[in-house]
């Protein structure tokens, strides 16, 4: 069980909102997802939904993984409020190969009290693969927002984790860069039964620790982090095709590591604004997807 009871960045942000109470009906979002393989396709075939959260059925719309399920995560509200609650389980089952991603960006809306969380459970059985790929966050002035990570997989399964952090509503009026209160994100990963592999967390607090100084963001504005959770084998293939990235004209900086226990690899990317930092990952998505199930990404959609 994921529990937050802990997590000291949160300290400052108990108080209950004057509205409907934290974790309040209509604020907790639940939905659980469970995958398998059914002869040439994966299958959607266990999906629990409770609101603000939603998935419909899977798809099958990848022209070089025709067989992969892949699930839009959807959000019914404007985005998270002060007090919501969100918790997602996903599980594959042997074989299964499975997208996510969300149908827009996570806008989190700015708070005067308490927090929103958001919890997510990942577990995969043998030679599984997903891509979790969802659209950036954005945290609006005020907000503070916690995420917890648990991804619990075998060595022959894969996991390509990804997220981008913008640093508010950029060009939203006069601007909101770095206004938000707390941006917490913590992911961890196992092996079934142990051991743990590693923990990675950033807390982002603007107002107490400035940001935009050498060795955090320094001038950058947009965060990418990408989680390639592999075998050694595979991931050495895709290490060997990287090498770090300077580009002043964009500007943009991204470089890879070696991720604790043979675990895989961690890709970061720097960038001053969103398009450019994602086409650094599509391009990691692109080496990680043909590194370990040998098939190409597919092109981005023009809509998106």
């Amino acid at each position: 069980m994921i529990s937050l009871d802990d997590a000291p960045e949160l300290a400052p942000y108990r108080d209950e909102p004057a509205q409907l109470p934290s974790a309040a009906p209509g604020k907790v979002g639940l939905l659980r997802l469970a995958f398998e393989q059914r002869g040439d396709r994966t299958l959607l075939t266990e999906l629990f939904r409770q609101a603000p959260l939603l998935a419909q059925r899977a798809l099958h719309w990848d022209p070089a993984m025709p067989g992969m399920a892949c699930v839009f995560i959807i959000s019914t509200s404007g985005g998270m409020l002060q007090g919501d609650r969100y918790r997602l389980d996903v599980s594959l089952g042997e074989s299964a190969q499975v997208h996510l991603t969300t149908q827009a960006a996570n806008k989190i809306q700015e708070m005067d009290a308490n927090y929103a969380t958001q919890l997510q459970q990942i577990t995969l059985a043998e030679d599984a693969y997903l891509e979790y790929l969802p659209e950036p966050a954005i945290p609006y002035r005020h907000s503070r927002f916690v995420t917890d990570t648990r991804i619990t997989l075998p060595e022959s399964a894969t996991v390509l984790y990804a997220e981008i952090l913008q640093p508010g509503r950029k060009h939203h009026r006069n601007g909101e860069i770095f206004e938000y209160d707390l941006y917490s994100s913590v992911v961890r990963a196992a092996r079934p039964g142990g051991p743990d592999l590693f923990v990675e967390k950033y807390v982002i607090e603007p107002a107490r620790f400035d940001v935009d100084r050498r060795g955090v963001l320094d001038d950058f504005h947009v965060f990418g982090n990408v989680l390639l959770l592999t075998s050694p084998e595979r991931a050495r293939r895709v290490a060997e095709q990287l090498r770090p990235t300077w580009d002043d004209d964009l500007p943009l900086v991204a470089g890879l590591n070696r991720l604790p226990n043979d675990a895989g690899l961690s890709y970061k990317v720097l960038g001053l604004e969103t398009e450019p930092v994602r086409a650094h990952l599509r391009q990691f998505w692109g080496l990680a997807r043909a590194a370990t199930v040998g098939r190409a990404a597919p092109p981005a959609f023009s809509w998106r």
